[in-house]
Parts: C-alpha cells; sequence; structure tokens
C-alpha cells in the first residue's frame, strides 16, 4: 500500500501550511486580527501534523516535527522584504495581504484535497483509527480555507480601490 506516502506527503503539506501561517502573522504583526489568527491556525494545522503522526509508523512512513530549513527561506524572504522596503519598492500593506491570502488559500486548499485523498485510502483499507482523524483534521483546514476568503472579501475593497 502506497498510503505511507499520503501519509508522507499531507505531513510535508500540514509542516508547509503551519510554518506559512507563522511567516504571514509575522509579516502582519500591525493587524492584530491577521497576527493571532495565523499563529491559533498554525497551532491547529500543527496539531494536525501531530495526529497524523501516530499513524505513520503502521504505513512506514517517516513524519518529523517542523525541519529547521523550514526557517531559512523566512529569513531570506525577511531580508528580501527589508531590502525592498529601503529601496522604496515594497508593496503597500493591503497588496502584500492578499498576496499573502492568496497564498495561504493556495496551501490550504492543497492540504484539503491531501486529507480527501487520505480519507478515500482508509476508507478503501478499512483502517478506521486512521478515518477517524482524517474526519478531526481535514474540518480544521477547512477552517482556514474558510478564513483566508472571508479575510480577503474584507481586505480587497480597501486595498484595491484606495
Amino acid at each position: 500500500m502506497k498510503i505511507g506516502w499520503a501519509i508522507e506527503q499531507l505531513a510535508a503539506a500540514e509542516r508547509d501550511l503551519a510554518a506559512e501561517l507563522r511567516a504571514t502573522g509575522a509579516r502582519h504583526k500591525a493587524d492584530h486580527d491577521v497576527f493571532h489568527l495565523t499563529g491559533t491556525l498554525a497551532g491547529i494545522e500543527e496539531e494536525n501534523l501531530a495526529a497524523l503522526a501516530r499513524h505513520a509508523s503502521r504505513y512506514g512512513a517517516e513524519v518529523e516535527p517542523e525541519p529547521q530549513e523550514r526557517r531559512t527561506p523566512e529569513v531570506l524572504r525577511s531580508a528580501v522584504e527589508k531590502g525592498s522596503e529601503l529601496l522604496g519598492r515594497r508593496p503597500e500593506p493591503g497588496l502584500l495581504l492578499l498576496s499573502d491570502l492568496r497564498a495561504l488559500h493556495v496551501l490550504a486548499a492543497g492540504t484539503s484535497l491531501d486529507w480527501v485523498a487520505l480519507g478515500q485510502a482508509a476508507q478503501a483499507a478499512r483502517d478506521a483509527e486512521l478515518l477517524d482523524t482524517v474526519s478531526a483534521c481535514h474540518p480544521q483546514t477547512l477552517r482556514t480555507l474558510k478564513w483566508t476568503t472571508y479575510r480577503l472579501k474584507e481586505a480587497a475593497p480597501q486595498a484595491l480601490t484606495s
């Protein structure tokens, strides 16, 4: 069975989504709603990862906590943003938020699809424990999708018409 591969793919998607949620929150510290909610959502995605990890060994998969190398791209991204700011080419905060929300939405959508695929595999393999985990965790990722949609609808009018 290739369920182990699906678990590893989903774990990577969850780690990426959690890391990007935290990075987005850090970039938008002045927007308290974004800052705090991205931290909350990242924590939920990390809990999903921990729940998923409990099934990894049964399928020969390896699920590790967030690796250190995930931090390097964020440092690089921050340096690029700071350089752009100093050169006067930093996008307006509203446009940056729209861009970040879009990126988060795409990551969350991919992660959601991975949960769907794993859920289907759990049903086919008759693995009730894994299916219970999918049933508990997938709605949390859908919550992130709903939030990105809501927040984009809220931010777009001002960002695009000012």
